[in-house]
């Protein structure tokens, strides 16, 4: 008799790639506490980019939490590879762009491919180096979150120091 308890599985839902393709969702504004997470992330602080964009995505009932979840996943491999944490750089980066697929191309003004695109590169050049030469990773192909001229911030949200222009990396 086998006594073994099944391995915990993580939490794997994942968004309904026919809810996220909802068009009131993709459009909607996002939360300031989004846009300042895209802000610490492509600031490179991606420690607190986790704490502003875990908020967020604990605040959202609807689909589109899982857009704010992958963008914190995305961040948090790379916090993981400054600690030269390769396997949880690895997972983290695979989990944030399984998330994020069913809102390609953009959401709420995210470019989630590109997004997607570059953190599977980075993870590519990651798998290349392996354990062994982490150190190694060009840390210039740690991409940044790009932002639609047209985001909108959520109603109520205003007054915060972050507006989808500071978010918004230049170039």
């Amino acid at each position: 008799m086998n006594t073994e308890l099944p391995a915990r599985q993580p939490n794997n839902r994942r968004t309904d790639p026919a809810s996220a393709g909802d068009e009131a969702a993709r459009r909607g504004p996002l939360p300031a506490k989004v846009l300042e997470g895209i802000r610490l992330f492509n600031a490179r602080e991606f420690f607190e980019q986790h704490e502003a964009l875990e908020e967020a995505w604990l605040a959202e009932p609807g689909p589109v939490r899982d857009l704010y979840r992958g963008i914190l996943q995305i961040g948090v491999g790379f916090y993981h590879l400054e600690r030269q944490n390769f396997r949880g750089a690895r997972n983290l980066l695979s989990y944030g762009m399984d998330r994020l697929e069913p809102f390609e191309p953009a959401c709420r003004g995210v470019d989630v491919r590109g997004l997607r695109a570059a953190a599977l590169r980075c993870r590519t050049d990651l798998e290349r180096l392996g354990r062994e030469r982490i150190t190694e990773f060009d840390r210039s192909l740690i991409p940044r979150v790009r932002l639609d001229e047209s985001v909108q911030v959520a109603p109520g949200q205003g007054g915060s120091q972050t507006s989808a222009a500071s978010a918004n990396p230049k170039g």
